[in-house]
């Protein structure tokens, strides 16, 4: 009898410590690289899964002088799939609990240059591709940075996305995404974004109704400047990219 109390008991705990284990939902990753050779570069980050929450990719690839390359990358995940805060309130996010939210913070600075590279393992000869995609599925925003056959570039990239919950979060304001875009490029680049109505439309026959987008692409000798605020409506509060930087 005393065996079985104690298996009984055994499963109890087993079942608690699994009801409380969850995934990583805080991510951070901050990086520098410098040097000579072949560069390729994969970032994945999604705060829910399926058509929800924030998300970003990107990715580079190329050769040559990497004269500078720094990232800064942080993400959470404080809200459940239908909205609700993680933890129901025992939580505290640095962020506050008076606003929970899904959020990625990306910054990034970059100079490359182009040129063949040989060494043991083989032969690399690729001009720069550099990819950022941003999604905020809260407010039906998505952001676009590209850039290919890059014989030079030069690049600094500020953005910030982020969903309040349905339920406690901000009365008015769902969601934002902003981007602070700077850049000098030889090559090929296209940017552009898109905001589009989250709920499906059912006289569009469930598909979203598109209320605004922006699209540049450009091939030679650029420079390049851009500012994109997308906001949930214009309750948002105040900018949270640098928006004055040096020109």
């Amino acid at each position: 009898m005393k065996k079985m109390n104690s298996i009984l008991i055994v499963l109890v705990l087993l079942v608690a410590l699994a009801s409380v284990v969850t995934a990583a939902n805080y991510m951070y990753e901050k990086n520098s690289i410098k040097g000579v050779g072949y560069k390729a570069t994969e970032i994945i980050i999604s705060t829910q899964t399926g058509f929800g929450g924030q998300k970003l990719v990107e990715k580079e690839s190329g050769s040559g002088n990497v004269i500078t390359s720094r990232t800064e990358i942080e993400a959470e995940r404080q809200l459940n799939r239908d909205g609700s805060l993680i933890g129901n309130g025992s939580c505290q996010f640095p962020t506050g609990i008076q606003h929970p939210m899904d959020y990625i913070n990306f910054s990034r600075e970059a100079e490359f240059e182009y040129m063949p590279v040989s060494y043991q393992t083989g032969e690399y000869d690729q001009k720069w591709v550099e990819k950022l995609c941003v999604q905020n599925y809260r407010i039906g925003a998505v952001l676009t940075e590209m850039y290919s056959h890059a014989e030079h570039l030069q690049k600094t990239t500020e953005v910030k996305t982020r969903g309040y919950s349905s339920t406690n979060g901000m009365p008015c304001c769902t969601g934002v995404l902003e981007a602070n875009l700077n850049s000098n490029v030889i090559g090929v680049a296209h940017i552009g974004w898109i905001s589009r109505d989250p709920q499906g439309d059912n006289q569009l026959k469930g598909r979203h109704a598109e209320y605004g987008r922006s699209v540049d692409d450009l091939t030679g000798v650029f420079s390049i400047e851009k500012f994109i605020q997308l906001w949930g409506n214009s309750t948002c509060g105040a900018i949270s990219v640098d928006w004055l930087p040096c020109v």
